[in-house]
């Protein structure tokens, strides 16, 4: 989505109701607060419960971070970048994602709010209960899903720490300026934030080396 104007100042009013903006508000400590129990818990079914052997729930976890950022770049390019030409659809895309779009430095808007995000990981755990126990494999589901979680954290610190810092080492400064061109440039690239791997691969990578730098540009990116 595009906009005529993006406000490095300010922040988007969604709802009327004070309650409800408010609930489209997140903290990122208040987030990994939420979720680090919740993957010790995993964790802790996979092995003392399910006595599933270390290498196994090893193997699972990773699946499940990977899978992770499989699911953010097509939620991100599929869901958050949904184009309709109705009205009702396209205002619940611009809460769910535009808004971010037309304020990309609103901070209390750089991870998905409590309420929402905790909606989002019941449905998902569901399906991947469920499907588990389809392919007979429910053991899995558990260490996975706690994966999974670590990638939803990983990819709301780094998407905060995009938008608010320079990238602190060198091999970092792709997924920097992919992010950034997304924003600033046009939004139909770029859609990988935790990593730039499924942009390569499907063909939704900037080219960053014919990309100029503008450090005026970059120096007003900042917080």
């Amino acid at each position: 989505m595009e906009f005529e104007k993006i406000h490095n100042k300010g922040q988007a009013r969604l709802f009327r109701s004070r309650y409800l903006e408010y609930l489209t508000k997140a903290n990122p400590l208040v987030i990994w607060g939420m979720y680090v129990p919740v993957i010790i818990v995993m964790l802790y079914i996979s092995g003392d419960i399910i006595k599933l052997d270390m290498v196994r729930i090893i193997f699972s976890f990773v699946a499940g971070i990977i899978f992770w950022t499989l699911f953010e770049y097509i939620a991100h390019r599929f869901l958050f970048h949904f184009i309709s030409e109705s009205e009702k659809a396209m205002k619940v895309v611009y809460i769910l994602h535009g808004n971010h779009h037309e304020y990309p430095r609103d901070k209390e808007r750089l991870f998905m709010p409590p309420v929402p995000s905790l909606i989002a990981a019941i449905t998902v755990f569901t399906l991947l209960y469920f499907t588990g126990r389809i392919f007979n494999i429910q053991e899995f589901v558990y260490s996975f899903f706690a994966g999974f979680l670590l990638g939803y954290l990983i990819y709301g610190s780094m998407h905060y720490a995009i938008h608010a810092w320079n990238p602190p080492y060198k091999w970092m400064k792709s997924l920097w300026r992919n992010h950034h061109l997304h924003h600033y440039k046009h939004g139909n690239k770029g859609f990988g934030v935790s990593s730039t791997f499924w942009d390569r691969l499907f063909g939704t990578m900037y080219d960053l080396k014919n990309e100029k730098v503008d450090q005026t540009k970059v120096k007003e990116l900042m917080f």
